[in-house]
């Protein structure tokens, strides 16, 4: 979190970020933080006890608690852009089965408690997600990308052609390896451009995530689009397209 985009945010005052060690509250010999699961079951489970003591010293009122577990809610771009709105975010980065359910029980109705998922997959611990969260969320602050416009051209961005992938991406040398940047991207005719960029989205994203274009509303589609789903094979039904 030091270094490219977030430390420079950081030395410039638009972030600032704190690590804080789950053991430094606790109280036994051995700085125990996990225990045996009630009902049995492998694995161990985080003592709630621990977690209740951290999370008194370091929530404020305004804070929004973060929990990152594969049961959790998808965590997408506008998720990250509403956790980019707020002020204070504290993530409890679980490990081995997870934290004891009471901990978030107990926070709910005292701040935002928000358990999400990075992927439908599962890691030994909570940080790296917790990392990508952080990169995700902090590129959306303000200041933080030296070209905020890039934010708006993302996959997935709010609102940026449906749920359409970022399609493919050129820059110079215009030939390389046999390859040369398409022609339209040199013409200078931004109408064109637009045009055929909205049109390798759609191709990219038939290609490496159709389930999106389930999501498609038909209503935002023009003539062109329409006939490029029909090339790729898609047909757009009232409420949906699909395959």
């Amino acid at each position: 979190m030091s270094a490219s985009l977030l430390g420079k945010a950081s030395d410039k005052g638009l972030l600032s970020f704190g690590v804080h060690d789950l053991r430094d509250w606790t109280y036994d010999r051995h700085r125990t933080v996990d225990d045996t699961p009630y009902g049995g079951g492998p694995g161990m489970v985080m003592k709630p006890s621990p977690w209740g003591e951290a999370l008194d010293d370091v929530l404020t009122p305004s804070a929004r608690l973060v929990v990152p577990t594969p049961s959790g809610r998808p965590f997408t771009q506008a998720v990250a852009a509403e956790m980019a709105a707020g002020d204070h975010l504290v993530f409890a980065c679980g490990r081995y089965e997870g934290i004891d359910s009471r901990v978030m029980r107990h926070y709910a109705p005292l701040v935002r408690v928000d358990e999400v998922s990075i992927g439908d997959y599962v890691l030994a611990g909570g940080e790296v997600a917790v990392l990508v969260m952080i990169e995700a969320i902090s590129r959306l602050v303000p200041g933080v990308l030296g070209n905020f416009e890039s934010v708006t051209d993302d996959s997935f961005a709010p609102g940026r052609m449906e749920t359409l992938v970022e399609g493919p991406v050129f820059t110079k040398p215009r030939d390389w390896r046999g390859q040369a940047v398409p022609d339209v991207l040199m013409s200078g005719h931004h109408g064109r451009i637009a045009r055929w960029r909205r049109d390798e989205a759609f191709r990219r994203t038939a290609a490496l995530r159709p389930d999106l274009l389930a999501r498609l509303d038909p209503a935002g589609l023009d003539k062109h689009d329409r006939k490029l789903l029909e090339s790729l094979d898609l047909a757009v039904d009232p409420g949906r397209v699909a395959k």
